[in-house]
């Protein structure tokens, strides 16, 4: 696929977030201010990553879509314009040295946070809209319509429990009467936000952290269709591997896997309890998890009735992602 077929609007803006972030990145080393226990620059540096590769791949699963392009352009267009809108408010922010996310404490701050909230909904809605683009339509190939496919719509469950982060904590709620809380939300749970974490990630290391969740969910819209791509090429050297049934098995499996980690993680963070500190039924459930992968895996790699040539399906399967 050429460059010029992906959708202008989303690779110039991921090509300006990717400058951003080599600049906030630099920021949390020239700046020694903190905010929320963090380096006050790591925020945006972090959504300048994640915006950006973000971008171009849905930049490129627009360039998929045979039928309604002309809707996927929009989808596209739209999303630039609603995230576009939410970095220059998380560095606005950064740059006055006040909290983008939760903020309650301003009527300024209170209508940027709310701002930013409407252009996550936006974006979400048009991820749903492409999953449902694409949902209908077939690649060539299964296993990368059976990756795209797992990829958006775990993808749009991780986007969602971002939007658990926006609920108000008990301690919140239990403010005496007449007192409005100055922060309204948290990626923590049963602990305050801004406490020890895990390098970069940050990560709560002292109880639940949502953010796990979240990222591992939303970046299936990555993980799942490379996946299908690395077993395309894994074709031309594996010949297990050349059955196209044999791939798409491999896909299911790897896509169910990926959903129940993404929610355990959640439900995980909502018991009030760190990623790095699990306690024995968690522990307990990542092992059932994972003998289930183990048994789905050879499930997946059972030989398959029908062989079909080599090289029309590696070729085949190649196409199917550009």
């Amino acid at each position: 696929m050429r460059l010029a077929q992906l959708h202008r609007p989303l690779t110039v803006s991921a090509a300006a977030l990717t400058v951003l972030a080599v600049l906030t990145g630099a920021g949390v080393f020239l700046d020694d201010r903190e905010l929320v226990g963090a380096p006050i620059w790591l925020k945006p540096f972090k959504f300048s990553v994640s915006i950006a590769v973000y971008s171009i791949t849905i930049a490129w699963m627009l360039s998929l879509l045979d039928r309604r392009q002309r809707l996927g352009w929009w989808l596209g267009t739209i999303s630039v314009a609603a995230l576009t809108t939410e970095i220059v408010i998380i560095v606005g922010q950064a740059a006055r040295g006040r909290q983008s996310h939760f903020n309650n404490q301003t009527p300024l701050d209170s209508t940027l946070y709310s701002v930013m909230g409407a252009t996550i909904a936006i974006a979400w809605m048009c991820t749903l809209v492409l999953a449902v683009l694409l949902l209908i339509q077939r690649l060539p190939d299964r296993a990368n319509t059976l990756a795209v496919r797992f990829g958006l719509l775990v993808g749009l469950a991780g986007m969602m429990v971002g939007f658990l982060m926006t609920l108000p904590t008990k301690a919140q709620l239990n403010l005496p009467e007449g007192e409005a809380p100055t922060i309204v939300g948290a990626h923590s749970v049963g602990v305050a936000d801004g406490g020890a974490g895990l390098p970069l990630v940050g990560w709560s290391t002292t109880g639940g952290d949502l953010r796990a969740g979240h990222f591992i969910g939303m970046h299936a819209l990555q993980a799942l269709p490379l996946l299908g791509f690395t077993l395309a090429l894994a074709a031309g050297r594996f010949a297990r591997l050349r059955h196209d049934r044999v791939r798409a098995r491999l896909v299911i499996v790897a896509g169910l896997a990926y959903a129940a980690l993404t929610v355990l993680l959640t439900w995980q963070a909502l018991r009030g309890q760190s990623i790095a500190h699990p306690d024995a039924l968690t522990l307990a459930t990542l092992g059932g998890l994972a003998l289930a992968v183990a048994g789905g895996t050879g499930w997946a790699l059972a030989r398959p009735r029908t062989v079909v040539a080599s090289t029309a399906v590696t070729e085949s399967a190649l196409s199917g992602v550009h």
